[in-house]
């Protein structure tokens, strides 16, 4: 599975963002989509994922901020940030799971300024 994200960028505190990771390649064998990021200095978290059923979770910190979504058609997984904070700053990766392995993206810059 290969995965490319895009839609980072720098944006005020209070703004908003919608990262885009399109999937190609085994994308049959893909259960779980979800959206990590990792700030600097610090280890990489699960922000939000999906599953195939369309099933959601979201990690305390960006709860009724931010917003995953999925376009099966498009093979593409999108993460709407609003509210943006300064502490939001970090590298958003993209990842795919199979159950048995989990492929990453290269990582977009999100850069939130107070």
């Amino acid at each position: 599975v290969q995965l490319v994200e895009s839609g980072g960028g720098l944006v005020q505190a209070g703004g908003s963002l919608r990262l885009s990771c399109a999937a190609s390649g085994s994308i049959f064998s893909i259960n779980v989509r979800a959206w990590y990021r990792q700030a600097p200095g610090k280890q990489r978290e699960l922000v939000a994922s999906i599953t195939n059923g369309g099933s959601t979770f979201y990690a305390g910190f960006v709860k009724g901020r931010f917003t995953i979504s999925r376009d099966a058609a498009k093979n593409t997984v999108y993460l709407q940030m609003n509210s943006l904070k300064p502490e939001d700053t970090g590298v958003y990766y993209c990842s795919a799971s199979t159950g048995l392995s989990q492929s990453w993206g290269q990582g977009t810059q999100v850069t939130v300024s107070s």
